[in-house]
């Protein structure tokens, strides 16, 4: 009894291996696409920890200028523009918190942290004229809160850089760049508030 063969000709077995190159292509560009997705989460998630230290100072803020008012009559512009810092600051930061990636608020973040931290800056060196306000309880113990707080967004900031630096790579080397610029993962920006106008504030301690 003969057993018959299926022939397949050079049309066929090109088929073949089309369809297997386009079923490998399409598992690599969804480990691709999930590689980037991953990334993408990650600055998320880290600008998250850094989100919740910043909140934690908006809080404190209020405090610090509710106490400092007390002492400071004649200083309601140095306390005015404090408070307007802290609430485009604040307004900023719920931008950014939405989605991390965009780069614009992320900008708009740095650029409204940096004048905040110059307003809290010269308030600083207004207190200095005020020995009471320095030794008042209230005063030193919201000092070192914000001091406190400052050090988690420091050391949250640097791990929410690692993770853009991470992701930003991820996204331009090849051929990872085809699939980010097919699926629109835009860069990420980095969260680094050190402008030439902040350094040159002096930095007061109340110690």
């Amino acid at each position: 009894m003969t057993i018959p063969v299926l022939a397949i000709g050079t049309g066929g077995i090109i088929a073949i291996c089309v369809g297997v190159a386009i079923l490998l292509l399409i598992i690599i560009l969804i480990g691709i696409y999930n590689g980037l997705v991953s990334a993408r989460n990650q600055v998320k998630n880290s600008f998250s920890q850094i989100d919740v230290q910043l909140n934690r100072r908006y809080d404190l803020i209020p405090n610090l200028v509710e106490t400092a008012k007390g002492y400071m009559k004649h200083e309601r512009e140095t306390l005015e523009s404090v408070t307007e810092a802290r609430n485009q600051a604040m307004g900023a930061s719920k931008a950014a918190a939405a989605d991390p990636t965009n780069g614009a608020n992320m900008k708009a973040l740095v650029g409204a942290e940096g004048a905040l931290t110059g307003a809290l800056g010269r308030l600083m060196v207004t207190v200095e004229a005020y020995p009471d306000l320095k030794a008042s309880q209230n005063m030193m113990q919201v000092q070192e809160e914000l001091t406190s707080t400052e050090n988690r967004i420091a050391f949250a900031r640097q791990a929410y850089n690692d993770s853009v630096m991470h992701y930003n790579t991820k996204r331009e080397t090849f051929p990872n760049s085809i699939v980010s610029g097919m699926f629109n993962f835009t860069a990420a920006e980095s969260f680094e508030v050190e402008s030439e106008e902040v350094k040159k504030v002096p930095k007061v301690s109340f110690s």
